[in-house]
């Protein structure tokens, strides 16, 4: 895949997103970030602000199966992975997919799922596999997983546990759109010109995976690589945290920057460098770290990484 070819499928893809979500171009970047990197995506956002048409706008343009799970707390953990049943032709059991195996998978509203069954993503997230009755199996790949949370509502919701929040590489919200925003969806949906249906594929999976073998490849310096640990130490040291970012956060931020710098690489045609940048690290730094930290109190740890990224010096 030339670099032409390549700046010709990303700009394809972000263009076709941007065709179903209107005006945020920042969120479909992340989502992008999230995918490339080889990671999952937390999206956390009040209802009715575009999480699930997101979620299946980015498998239509991939022209990947999509799957979603509605979760709530009767929801069991083989209602994600799949089980074994009695084929009584066949007079053996018969194993039956789950909606994991998908190119993407949303979980739409994880924290109202049991712990139990939040778990059943664990190994799934990791491993692209599931092993059901000590059978494991792999899912399609790419494997790309896309939950969400309401910020505002906790009634009847199960947090999600440090460990569960690890295996996000980004954790951001949509938003609200702003007014001209509004009326300009208003006036696609007139036309019937706004959802995922409308949408044609623009990549393949398969491009999908030969995109994030160069997004791995994308160089990064030692001033750079030394700026992310320090971001990090940085979390493991500071009083107002309790629980600072592990060695996994550490290297989702690594995959995360080399990914965003590839995009915009392909989409910046003024961009002179083909390195990551310290500029690339501070902007990924609050989405790939914020939902990783365990703030004291009630602090903010959004506010919390911000003043780390004051205080640690910039190569």
């Amino acid at each position: 895949m030339g670099k032409m070819e390549k700046q010709l499928k990303v700009q394809q893809l972000v263009d076709n997103l941007a065709k179903a979500i209107v005006g945020k171009d920042e969120a479909i970047q992340l989502v992008l970030v999230a995918l490339f990197s080889g990671g999952h995506a937390l999206l956390e956002d009040v209802p009715g602000v575009g999480k699930t048409l997101l979620a299946k706008s980015l498998a239509a343009s991939i022209s990947g199966k999509f799957q979603r799970v509605q979760c709530t707390p009767d929801l069991l953990p083989t209602d994600i992975t799949g089980t074994n049943i009695w084929n009584p032709q066949k007079g053996e059991f018969q194993f039956l997919p789950g909606p994991v195996f998908a190119n993407v998978l949303l979980a739409d509203e994880i924290n109202r799922a049991t712990p139990r069954t939040q778990s059943a993503l664990l190994e799934v997230m990791e491993e692209s596999q599931v092993t059901v009755d000590g059978v494991s199996r792999k899912v399609p790949s790419p494997f790309f997983a896309i939950a969400t949370q309401n910020p505002i509502e906790y009634q009847g919701t199960f947090p999600l546990p440090e460990a569960q929040l690890d295996r996000f590489a980004l954790s951001f919200s949509i938003g609200y759109p702003n007014e001209t925003e509004e009326l300009e969806m208003l006036k696609r949906m007139q036309v019937g010109k706004i959802g995922s249906a409308q949408l044609e594929a623009c990549i393949t999976p398969e491009e999908v995976l030969e995109i994030r073998q160069l997004c791995a490849k994308v160089p990064v310096s030692d001033a750079t690589s030394e700026y992310i640990v320090n971001i990090v130490r940085a979390t493991r040291n500071d009083e107002e945290i309790t629980l600072g970012v592990s060695p996994r956060g550490t290297t989702a931020l690594l995959r995360s920057v080399q990914s965003y710098a590839f995009i915009q690489q392909m989409l910046d045609r003024d961009r002179k460098s083909d390195y990551v940048l310290p500029d690339d690290v501070k902007f990924l730094v609050p989405f790939v770290l914020g939902h990783r930290i365990m703030a004291a109190g009630r602090r903010s740890p959004k506010k919390i990484i911000q003043r780390l990224l004051d205080v640690v010096p910039v190569p």
